[in-house]
């Protein structure tokens, strides 16, 4: 039961949550749980029966799938303030897809996915919100697969560059392990970093540690090794 007021007034954010009125929203709050997460402790494993979703309220997680070639793949970062599993709701899927790890300290809220659904059946324009949530994350997923059917890793590189840029200011932080980028884009570490270099020699892009200045972004979305 959720009866921190600091947290119920987090939920109330989260455009899944914003718009239930008052009782059903308490209902939530009763049969929720709060979880805190060492790092590296593990919340979920791929192929575990899928009940819950979670808001996560601090620190950050990671979703990884392992894919039939035994490889571990990065699928996304959550940070603070986002939900995760909610679309299994939905999906008609039982088992979580992916395996979610804590990258640091994390603090966060277990919801009821099967209560969460009952609520929904009373809230139709809640439901046509949501669809247009997922909708959303659909698009970004259909980019990264674009992104990962480049042949050339340079230009996969480079189109995640693009991407990651700060609202079109050229700034862009590394938020995790270069490592786990790598993964994402489907690369070698290695072969991350001696492409970051190449971009670099080339006028492309300044890199100082964790964070990268796009200096020629047409030529940065053109590029080709």
């Amino acid at each position: 039961m959720l009866t921190d007021v600091a947290t119920q007034q987090a939920l109330r954010q989260h455009h899944l949550f914003d718009r239930l009125p008052e009782t059903p929203f308490h209902a939530l709050c009763n049969l929720a749980v709060s979880r805190r997460l060492g790092s590296g402790d593990i919340l979920f494993h791929q192929g575990e029966t899928a009940e819950r979703f979670y808001l996560l309220l601090a620190g950050q997680m990671k979703l990884t799938r392992v894919l039939p070639d035994g490889q571990e793949k990065l699928v996304e970062v959550i940070v603070p303030g986002q939900c995760f599993a909610e679309s299994l709701l939905f999906s008609g899927l039982r088992r979580y897809p992916v395996t979610a790890c804590a990258l640091k300290p994390s603090s966060l809220v277990s919801l009821d996915g099967s209560h969460y659904r009952s609520l929904l059946e009373d809230q139709p324009k809640i439901c046509l919100e949501l669809l247009a949530s997922l909708s959303t994350r659909l698009h970004q997923r259909l980019d990264e697969i674009d992104t990962l059917t480049l042949a050339n890793a340079g230009r996969r590189v480079a189109r995640f560059l693009c991407q990651e840029q700060e609202a079109g200011n050229g700034e862009i932080r590394f938020n995790v392990p270069k490592r786990l980028i790598a993964s994402r884009l489907g690369i070698q570490p290695e072969t991350f970093s001696r492409i970051l270099h190449r971009l670099m020699d080339a006028g492309l892009i300044a890199m100082e540690r964790r964070q990268i200045r796009v200096l020629d972004t047409p030529s940065l979305a053109n590029y080709c090794e």
